[in-house]
Parts: structure tokens; sequence; C-alpha cells
């Protein structure tokens, strides 16, 4: 028996070491595969590469995350023409996709098979940079009160970082963030008081992202600022006269512009030959009909306002020309129901040279009378000592005044006397 056995032995392993050399020659020895991960951009093309080790041409199949088997051995499985297959060798496989959209992110398998089946997991990650951020305005901006606006990148991955900019300074605001699926959404919202000067105020919105690279996406916006309109007619320069022709210039300002401009003449209405274009009004040929209180006035949906000039037109009597007086306007105010004309519409038929010659004449007439009036009260007292001196020298000598009286004889001898 055991002879038997030693012979069976010997002669069955032969055939053993045959078998096991066919089992050896068909497994392979330290067949390996290794992924490699990869980032790209979103939009851009990705290469995913499978390294093989040892490779003796075992089946390779590459899946994509869904477990959807994009290529076997180098011949596509899926319908997807993205999918490109440019390398196939013993040592590398790699497949390109392009036009890579976030829905692409996830694992791709590199699987060796052999009696014992080998994969690796090459993962690719979509990077979504932001785009240029939008502003949105929460609340109007009106003179006095306040302005909220929100900066919001819509789709960034991983999350932007928004801030706002004026005269290259921060604004602190409110950051919010809400995802949207594999992507995020950023919003920075700020509230900041407005007045009439930070009509047209430059701010900006910038977004930070890593994969742009030190760079910037910026969003400029200019603030609007709405306010009630303001209202001035500029005067003409220089002297008019009866004939001349006149253009008042209402300047208005206000946010939004007024459009509809209206003039008229206070407690009258306008001259037939007036012509009103846009924000003027022309007037030719000068007269004294054209005398008067001219108003402009504006309005917005933020207030009202009114400026006006009064114009007053000087016509001597021998219908020759004079000087016209075009009085300066008074300060713009805001229109109200209150407002009054002043009335001052005043006819001068004397010219100034006139006026002058009158004074004068009436200054020598003054001179004269009171030369006239010195003179005779200067006589008046001379005339009045005279007596009174004649008079006491009577009294004083009664004896001259009685041998004038009664006649004394000259026999009685001539007698002198001293008067």
């Amino acid at each position: 028996m055991r002879r038997g056995q030693r012979s069976l032995l010997l002669s069955s392993t032969p055939s053993l070491l045959l078998r096991s050399l066919v089992l050896l020659s068909l497994c392979p020895r330290g067949q390996a595969v290794q992924a490699e991960n990869v980032t790209v951009l979103e939009g851009g093309t990705a290469q995913i590469s499978c390294r093989l080790q040892n490779y003796d041409g075992s089946i390779v199949v590459i899946q994509n995350p869904r477990r959807q088997t994009l290529f076997f051995n180098g011949t596509r499985a899926l319908k997807d023409e993205r999918f490109q297959m440019i390398l196939f060798t013993q040592r590398l496989v790699r497949i390109t996709l392009t036009n890579v959209s976030v829905s692409d992110e996830g694992g791709y398998f590199c699987q060796l098979y052999t009696d014992d089946t080998h994969h690796q997991v090459a993962t690719l990650s979509v990077v979504v940079p932001p785009e240029v951020p939008t502003v949105e305005v929460k609340t109007e901006a009106v003179e006095g009160g306040e302005v909220e606006l929100t900066c919001v990148s819509p789709r960034s991955k991983p999350p932007a970082t928004l801030r706002w900019v004026r005269d290259r300074r921060e604004i602190a605001g409110v950051i919010s963030q809400q995802e949207n699926g594999k992507t995020v959404s950023v919003s920075n919202t700020i509230r900041i008081p407005v007045e009439r000067k930070d009509n047209g105020a430059a701010l900006s919105c910038e977004a930070s992202h890593p994969a742009l690279v030190g760079q910037k996406r910026v969003r400029h916006y200019s603030l609007d600022v709405h306010f009630a309109p303001t209202v001035k007619i500029i005067p003409p320069q220089g002297i008019l006269r009866e004939g001349d022709s006149l253009s008042l210039t209402c300047s208005v300002t206000g946010n939004p512009l007024p459009r509809d401009i209206q003039w008229s003449r206070v407690n009258d209405t306008l001259p037939e030959r007036a012509e009103k274009t846009g924000n003027i009004l022309h007037m030719s040929r000068l007269s004294q009909s054209h005398n008067g209180t001219y108003l402009c006035q504006a309005h917005n949906n933020y207030g009202r306002a009114a400026d006006h000039y009064t114009l007053l037109v000087y016509v001597s009597v021998s219908r020759k020309s004079h000087p016209a007086i075009a009085h300066p306007t008074l300060p713009s105010s805001r229109f109200t129901k209150e407002y009054q004309d002043p009335g001052a519409v005043v006819e001068t038929h004397s010219a100034v040279p006139y006026a002058v010659i009158g004074g004068i004449l009436a200054l020598l007439v003054f001179t004269v009378i009171c030369v006239l009036i010195v003179t005779i009260w200067c006589s008046v007292r001379q005339k009045g000592s005279y007596l009174t001196h004649e008079a006491s020298g009577l009294d004083e000598h009664g004896e001259v005044q009685e041998a004038f009286l009664n006649g004394n004889d000259a026999s009685q001898g001539k007698k002198e006397y001293l008067l």
C-alpha cells in the first residue's frame, strides 16, 4: 500500500506542478491601479488619470460618480461626447471632461478586473468663482433719509467674500449666506444716511474668491438721491432800453429733474409777443406793457419751487428812449399760495436831466431870497439907530429946541449950540 501510494504520488506530481505553473501564469503578479484627484474651474476641462502597475492586459473600466461605465478597455460605453479617451497604455489611462459643471463633481472609479478586483477613486472637485455682483436697492434714497443697498453674489463655491467701499473706505454691512445645491449665495447689506450733496456719490461692491487669484469682481454704483427742485431766474446783463429784447433763463435743479417749467406774470397774463422755449422766456421790443413781475415755477414728486423777476421800463415824455431798469430777482423760495405781487410797477415820465436842472433853480431862488432878507434886515436896523440918536439930542438941549420953536430975535445976539 505504501509503495502504491508512493508511486501514485510520484506519477501525479508532474501534473500538479504543471497546474500550478498555469495558475501562476494566469494570475497577475502585483497588478495595481492608482487614481489622481482633480480640481477644475466650472466650465473648464478636467483630466482624469488612472495609473497602472504591472499591467498585463486585464480589463480596465472607468465609471462616473453615479457608477455608470464611461469606458470599457478604451471603448466608449456612455454616450456623452464631453468625455474623451485621450490615452490608453500599459502604464496610464487618461480621459478628459470638457465644460465641467458642479453636477459632474464627485468620485470617478478606476477599476482593474482580475481574479481580485482592484479599484481607486479619483475625486473631481469643481470650483465656482463669483460673477460680478449685483446691487439691489431695498429703500429709495430721499434727501434727509436713509438708503438700504444689498450687494449679491448669487453663485460661488466656496463662498465669495463681499465688501462695500466708498472713498477707499470699507462700509460695514450685514453679511448672509444661502446654499443653493452645491453653490452658495452671499449678500452684504448696508444702510447709510443721504443728503442732496450725496447724489451721484460713487460706491463699489467687491467680490473676492480664491479662484480669482488676488483679483476682484467689482460692481460700481452711483447713489441716486431724490430731492425737491430749486428755481432761480438768471437776469440779463447790461442796460435795457425801450425796443430792446429780453431773455430770462430759469435755472432748475432737482431729482428727478422737473420737465414742465411754467412761466407766468403775477396778476396779469404774459405779453402777446412773449415766447416760451423750455426754461427760457423771450420778449422782443420792450415797452411799458411789459412791466410786471414774472414768475418761473417747477415741481416734481418731492416738492415745488418758484422764483420771480420784476421788470420796470422807464419812458420819457418826448418818447426818447431812456435806460430801462431791470430789477434783480429776489432769492428763490418754495412757491406758496401766500405769494403776493409787490405791485411795484412804476411809470416815470420825467428824465434825470430835468430833475437836476429843477434842483439847481430851486437852490438859486432860495439863495436870492436869503440875500434879500439879510439886506432888508440890516437896512431897518441902521435907520432905527439914527432916529434914536436924533431924539436923544433934542432932549438934552432943550434950549435949542425952544429956540427953534419960538424963533428968537437976532438982536438978542447969536448963540451957538452944539447939537
